[in-house]
C-alpha cells in the first residue's frame, strides 16, 4: 500500500538516527560533553520528527479503516500539495476506498435484490436463533400466520399454542403438516426446517407453504377419477341388464299390448329363462362391486404392536408358496438392517404384502428367470421400509398414476381395490405406499413406516 519512496525515506531516517546515536556515544566516551549535548539535542529532534512522520501515516490509515468500518466512503485524501511520499499514500488510500465502495454497493444491491425476491415469494420464509429471536421473516409468513410483526417465536403462541410448540421442537430437515384455524379460514400448512450458519451463529431456516389449494386440486382430481371408474363399472353392469330386459319384454308385448298365452312359444320361455339368469348374474356382480366399495370405505383402525420384520416376511413367503407358479420364480429376502421392527397391525400389513406378491407373481408369468425380492432397511431420513421388487413386465408410464385409484384395474377378473386399499391401510399407519417401475426391467412397491 505504501510507496517505495516511503520505505527509502524511512530507512534513511532510521540510518541517520542510528549514526547520531553512535556519534553521541563516541563523544560521551571522549568526555566532549558540550558537543555531545548538541548531538543529543539533534538526536532528540530526529526522533521527534520520525515519530511525527510515522504518526501522520498511522492517523491517515486509522481514519481510512474507521470510515470503512462505519460504511462511510466520503473520506478523500489530498493527492497534491504534500511530499511525493504522502501524495502516493493518499492516492493508494483513495483507490482502496473506491474499491471498497464498489464492493459495498454491489453487495447492498444483491442483498436488496434477494430480499425483494424473498418478499415476493409465495412461500413463507423465516430464520431465528437458538434463543428464539426471529432475524428475518418475509411478508408471506406474516400473512399465513396472520400475525405482524414477528420478533420472537413465542409470539406464535398467540396464533396457536401447538404451532409454537412445533417451532420450538422441530429438528433440522424435518417436515411437518399443520392445520391452522383462525377467524377467517382453516389452512393446511407444510413446514420444513433446515440449519444455516451465519457469522458463526447457527440459525434455523423455516419455510412455510399453504398446500390447501394443492390438496383441493388433488382431491377434485381424485373424485373425477373415482367417478369415472364407478361410472364405467356401473355402466358395464347395467347396460346388459337394460338390453336383455328390452329383449325379454319384446317376447310378451307388441305395439297392440301384452300378447296372449297362445302367442308365447317354448323358445321364448327358454330365452326368457336365459335372459333372467344373465340379469341375475349381472345384478350379483353389481352387488359384489358395491360390497367392495363398502369394504374399502370401512377399513378398521390398525391394532398396532411391535412386529419383527424378518419373521413377518418368512410368514408371507410360506403363505405365497401355495400360489400357482410360485415354484417357477426365485424368492429372496435382503435385510439391510438386522432385527428390524415396525409398529403396525400384523394382519393388515400381511394383507398388503400378499396382495403385492400376487400382483408380482402375475407379472412374472411370462418372464424368464423371474425373481421376487423383499428388501428392508432405513431411508436416509430414518424411515423404515419394506420393498417388494420384481423383474416382470412392469407398469406402463401412461397408467402408473392411475393404479391407486379405487376400482381401477387392467385385469379381467380384478376388482381394482387391492392397491387403493393397501395405500389406505398405510395412511392409517401414518406411512405411505409408493411405486416405481421400468417396464420389462424392474418394478418395486415400497411400504414406508415412521
Amino acid at each position: 500500500m505504501l510507496s517505495k519512496n516511503f520505505y527509502i525515506r524511512f530507512i534513511i531516517k532510521v540510518t541517520m538516527l542510528s549514526l547520531t546515536a553512535l556519534i553521541f556515544a563516541f563523544l560521551v566516551l571522549k568526555d566532549m560533553y558540550i558537543l555531545s549535548a548538541l548531538i543529543f539535542l539533534f538526536f532528540a529532534l530526529q526522533t521527534a520528527f520520525l515519530i511525527k512522520y510515522v504518526n501522520h501515516i498511522n492517523r491517515k490509515i486509522a481514519y481510512f479503516f474507521n470510515s470503512i468500518k462505519n460504511e462511510d466512503f466520503t473520506l478523500q485524501f489530498p493527492e497534491k500539495g504534500n511530499s511525493k511520499t504522502f501524495n502516493e499514500l493518499n492516492n493508494s488510500l483513495n483507490v482502496f476506498n473506491e474499491v471498497f465502495q464498489k464492493v459495498y454497493l454491489k453487495n447492498k444491491a444483491q442483498e436488496q435484490y434477494y430480499q425483494e425476491i424473498l418478499k415476493q415469494a409465495e412461500i413463507g420464509i423465516l430464520t431465528y436463533n437458538n434463543k428464539g429471536h426471529i432475524l428475518f421473516s418475509n411478508p408471506k409468513v406474516e400473512k399465513l400466520l396472520n400475525h405482524t410483526p414477528l420478533n420472537h417465536i413465542k409470539q406464535l403462541a398467540q396464533v396457536d399454542n401447538k404451532l409454537y410448540e412445533l417451532f420450538n421442537t422441530i429438528n433440522p430437515f424435518e417436515r411437518k403438516l399443520f392445520q391452522l384455524t383462525n377467524e377467517r379460514e382453516t389452512i393446511q400448512l407444510t413446514i420444513k426446517a433446515s440449519e444455516i450458519i451465519l457469522n458463526n451463529e447457527v440459525l434455523k431456516l423455516i419455510t412455510i407453504q399453504d398446500i390447501h389449494n394443492e390438496l383441493d386440486e388433488r382431491e377434485t382430481d381424485s373424485w373425477i377419477k373415482l367417478i369415472r371408474v364407478l361410472t364405467h363399472e356401473i355402466m358395464n353392469s347395467v347396460t346388459p341388464i337394460t338390453s336383455i330386459s328390452e329383449s325379454i319384454l319384446g317376447y310378451y308385448k307388441d305395439n297392440n299390448g301384452i300378447l296372449s298365452t297362445t302367442q308365447i312359444d317354448e323358445s321364448k320361455i327358454h330365452n326368457t329363462a336365459k335372459g333372467l339368469e344373465v340379469i341375475k348374474n349381472q345384478g350379483n356382480d353389481l352387488m359384489s362391486f358395491v360390497q367392495s366399495y363398502r369394504s374399502f370405505l370401512n377399513v378398521p383402525a390398525p391394532d398396532k404392536k411391535i412386529i419383527k420384520v424378518d419373521e413377518l416376511l418368512e410368514k408371507v413367503k410360506v403363505l405365497m408358496s401355495q400360489e400357482i407358479d410360485f415354484n417357477l420364480i426365485s424368492f429372496e429376502i435382503h435385510s439391510n438392517y438386522k432385527n428390524l421392527e415396525i409398529y403396525a397391525d400384523e394382519k393388515q400389513i400381511t394383507q398388503i404384502l400378499i396382495n403385492l406378491c400376487k400382483n408380482a407373481i402375475q407379472a412374472l408369468t411370462e418372464t424368464k428367470n423371474g425373481a421376487l425380492v423383499f428388501i428392508t432397511g432405513f431411508t436416509t431420513d430414518g424411515k423404515k421400509y419394506i420393498t417388494i421388487q420384481d423383474n416382470g413386465s412392469g407398469i406402463h408410464p401412461d397408467i402408473i398414476n392411475q393404479i391407486f385409484v379405487p376400482f381401477y384395474t387392467t385385469k379381467k377378473e380384478g376388482t381394482g381395490i387391492g392397491l387403493s386399499l393397501s395405500k389406505q391401510i398405510m395412511h392409517l399407519h401414518g406411512g405411505n405406499l409408493s411405486v416405481r417401475s421400468i417396464p420389462d426391467q424392474e418394478t418395486s412397491f415400497t411400504l414406508f413406516f415412521e
